[in-house]
């Protein structure tokens, strides 16, 4: 199983370095964004373990009591927090690239079930920036020519205030090599 998953995140690594073309100019920032996962697989199968068997045994107490019916409401009860976490698991599998050179900012984002959405961006003239950096929806921007691009969604206040300002050292390393004196 897990030789399984090596080989699809290869797959997907190589997909990505396919889509993202090589580059024979520095690379200053290069980093892919995932968001954090608070539960691992075999987490996941204890819990839901502890949920049907809480569910089961409640179930068995309404049965000897003569409440046939009720054993299948908790039946979909727990059929119901299966399908929330699958469905949160499955939200888990997106991702964004940045890569900084010093021509151009690379963005990709993909979401499972869609195709990845690119942009490139001068680095000379983008700039980063967060709003309202303390709090939960406080938003990392990149933007250039009326246009701003959201990176980051899924990471927490302190983290994008780190990535804001890796990048914004990593845009003015690259425009100090292009614009030199």
């Amino acid at each position: 199983m897990r030789r399984q998953a090596a080989l699809v995140a290869r797959a997907l690594i190589c997909a990505i370095l396919i889509i993202m073309e090589p580059t024979e100019n520095t690379i200053y920032f290069d980093a892919t964004l995932t968001p954090n996962r608070s539960l691992s697989p075999r987490a996941f199968t204890v819990v839901m373990a502890v949920v049907v068997a809480m569910s089961f045994i409640a179930g068995l107490s309404f049965v000897s009591m003569g409440a046939f019916p009720v054993i299948g409401f908790f039946g979909l009860d727990a059929l119901a927090i299966w399908f929330a976490f699958r469905w949160s698991f499955r939200n888990l599998k997106q991702e964004t690239r940045v890569r900084i050179t010093a021509e151009q900012i690379d963005l990709m984002h993909e979401r499972p079930g869609t195709a990845p959405r690119t942009a490139s961006l001068p680095t000379a003239f983008t700039r980063v920036r967060l709003d309202f950096p303390g709090r939960r929806p406080s938003e990392l921007k990149l933007a250039h020519g009326g246009q701003a691009w959201v990176i980051g969604r899924f990471l927490t206040p302190a983290e994008r205030k780190s990535l804001k300002e890796a990048l914004e050292k990593a845009i003015r390393t690259a425009q100090n090599e292009r614009y030199a004196t």
